[in-house]
């Protein structure tokens, strides 16, 4: 609590006010925290992200707080701003990364404290309120000023602005922004890898001696009917579950790494195998609807593909098929629209199609599916990596390199 001591005087004579009091008690005040910031600096812990209090309050008031919040332990240090002024930059280095709460300190030692954090290549985000807060805001990666007691001047200077002063809105930020990284990068795996099946099966029907794998109309229908339409369900993917349990995605890591790069060639070829597996099957077999059954196998291979890249890591068996209505809906509004395209008249002549039997169209769709039996595949194959990893993690002996 923070501690008032209350006296009085019966004289008015205000030029000796502070003498001759008589002293009535202690007042004790506390300014709780608010019951979700527990939960949410858990959150932060889990997602890779250290929670640091800068307070102006004393030390022991602070190190309680923080204690009650799960900021610090029974073996944490308070970093108070005398000691703060007395550490050259090089020793603030050495003590800042292990350090999670600092008390009684000054607007002009925040800066120090971002300026030291960033020197080691941490992402610091810094809140503020205050006019002398501005410095700190401005030189932190993501400043972030309270929206309600805040000033202009930290307003203007931060990157961010909080409507309702809430530490959980800033994690719930964080969680949004991880699920449309996510989504972002689902949609160019599903688009490039695509690109790259069809034109796999393009080349490959050329040097198997087949002129035209595909009309040009039909390339066209397949890049504004699966890319478009499944990216946009893509686009609405919910948060996967453990979101807010991994760490940070780094800095300059691109936007092909983490294997990206990889699954959007494996997942390519294997579309492109597949399609062209069946056209020239057909082809070879003097089926005259050979190029119509290549057209629906990238199709349906795409439908498959934005099933299995979805849910990430996770089995979409696991995650769950109704978890994403509008992708499911897109879905099935891309294999009606597919169906229409071989068999309704006017668009056979216009796309160039023929109707197939009844067994050439099943063939079709099983064959798309062999795209998410891999994706599938491959995610086991990453969660078994992932999970070796913990253990060669756990099994280090501390202290190494």
């Amino acid at each position: 609590m923070r501690v008032l001591g209350v006296a009085f005087r019966t004289q008015r004579d205000t030029a000796i006010v502070e003498n001759d009091l008589t002293f009535i008690g202690f007042m004790g005040i506390i300014d709780p925290p608010r019951p979700e910031v527990k939960a949410a600096v858990a959150t932060c812990k889990s997602a890779g992200i250290r929670p640091v209090m800068i307070t102006g309050d004393h030390p022991l008031t602070a190190l309680h707080i923080a204690k009650e919040l799960g900021i610090a332990d029974a073996q944490s240090r308070v970093l108070t701003g005398v000691e703060l002024e007395r550490l050259s930059s090089e020793e603030l280095d050495a003590n800042v990364g292990g350090v999670s709460v600092f008390a009684r300190v000054s607007p002009e030692h925040k800066l120090r404290i971002v300026e030291a954090l960033r020197r080691q290549g941490q992402i610091v985000a810094m809140t503020g309120d205050g006019v002398n807060d501005a410095p700190a805001l401005k030189q932190a990666d993501i400043g972030v000023a309270m929206g309600i007691t805040g000033t202009d001047v930290s307003k203007e200077a931060a990157d961010m602005v909080l409507r309702d002063d809430n530490f959980s809105t800033i994690v719930a930020a964080v969680e949004e922004g991880r699920v449309i990284y996510d989504n972002l990068r689902k949609f160019i795996k599903f688009s490039i890898g695509g690109n790259v099946g069809k034109i796999t099966a393009m080349v490959g029907g050329v040097l198997a001696g087949i002129t035209t794998p595909l009309l040009p109309l039909q390339l066209l229908w397949l890049n504004l009917l699966t890319d478009g339409l499944l990216g946009v369900g893509l686009g609405v993917e919910p948060a996967e579950r453990n979101v807010m349990r991994r760490a940070p995605v780094p800095a300059d890591a691109g936007i092909f790494s983490g294997g990206v790069g990889g699954h959007i060639v494996r997942t390519g070829i294997v579309i492109g195998a597949v399609g062209l597996g069946v056209g020239l099957y057909a082809y070879w077999a003097g089926n005259p609807g050979w190029q119509t059954m290549l057209f629906a196998t990238l199709a349906f291979a795409q439908v498959w593909q934005a099933l299995g890249i979805r849910t990430g890591n996770e089995s979409l068996f696991r995650a769950g098929l109704f978890t994403n209505l509008p992708l499911l809906g897109l879905a099935v509004l891309v294999v009606v629209l597919q169906l229409a395209a071989i068999y309704l008249p006017w668009l056979q002549s216009f796309i160039g199609t023929t109707p197939l039997s009844g067994q050439d169209l099943l063939l079709t769709f099983v064959a798309g599916g062999l795209v998410f039996v891999a994706a599938e595949i491959e995610k086991v194959w990453v969660r078994w990596r992932l999970r070796r990893r913990r253990r060669r993690c756990r099994a280090w002996p501390s202290g190494a390199d």
